[in-house]
Formats: structure tokens, C-alpha cells, sequence
């Protein structure tokens, strides 16, 4: 029994979007209501996310000609700052990390019975 594969026009597609978008209602909610596929509209919704449309695979373009926002630039230069900052810690870790290390005096192996002069081993050699 073979599925048939429905197409749905750009406006019922940009609708469905909204639905989920705008209401905040669970995708599970409105497919039931609608009568889709879960998948479908899922890809419906993370597209516009990703591309500003439904309908397109190409990402939208920038309203601003790609520049940023100052609010945007801010927070771009604090978090690289935090970055920095997080990556010098982090070296400065490293190198403290050999002195951190503690290592545990070696200890001999004596058999029961034995000996040991001073300067001598366990296997008498």
C-alpha cells in the first residue's frame, strides 16, 4: 500500500508556520488539528527558522545588508572578551597542571626472611 505524496501550496504551508510561531502551540497539537505529518511540519518550521520562508531553501537575506545591530556588536565583543578570557584560564591551568600531579614514592618489594644491607638489593645483585 503505497503513501501518496500531497502538496501543499506555499500559503497553507506559511499558515501552518505561523500557527506554531505565533500561538506557541506544540507542532503534535496542530498537525493533529490540520491533518499533516508530523515530519512536514516540523521541517516547515525549523526552514523558516533557518531561511525566513517555509518555502525556501535559500536563507534570507539580511534587511540591514549584513551589518549588525550595536546591541548585536556588543554582545558579540562581550562574549569573544568572556572567550578570551576562558581560553587564557584555561592555558594558565595547563601549566599548572604538572605540579599539580602527585606522584607516590616507590616502594621496594622485601621477601619475608631477607635481609637487606644498606646499599644492596632484593635480588642480591
Amino acid at each position: 500500500m503505497a503513501s501518496r505524496k500531497r502538496i501543499y501550496d506555499a500559503e497553507f504551508r506559511e499558515g501552518a508556520v505561523r500557527i506554531v510561531t505565533e500561538t506557541g502551540k506544540p507542532i503534535p497539537e496542530v498537525v493533529e488539528d490540520l491533518g499533516i505529518h508530523p515530519g512536514t511540519l516540523h521541517s516547515w518550521v525549523s526552514r523558516a527558522r533557518r531561511n525566513g520562508s517555509p518555502s525556501s531553501d535559500r536563507p534570507a537575506s539580511e534587511p540591514s545588508g549584513g551589518r549588525m545591530r550595536e546591541g548585536e556588536r556588543a554582545e558579540l565583543e562581550r562574549l569573544r572578551a568572556e572567550a578570551r578570557e576562558k581560553d587564557k584560564r584555561i592555558r594558565e591551568l595547563e601549566m599548572e597542571l604538572p605540579n599539580l600531579v602527585v606522584k607516590p614514592p616507590r616502594q621496594r618489594v622485601v621477601q619475608a626472611g631477607s635481609t637487606l644491607r644498606h646499599g644492596s638489593s632484593p635480588t642480591g645483585r
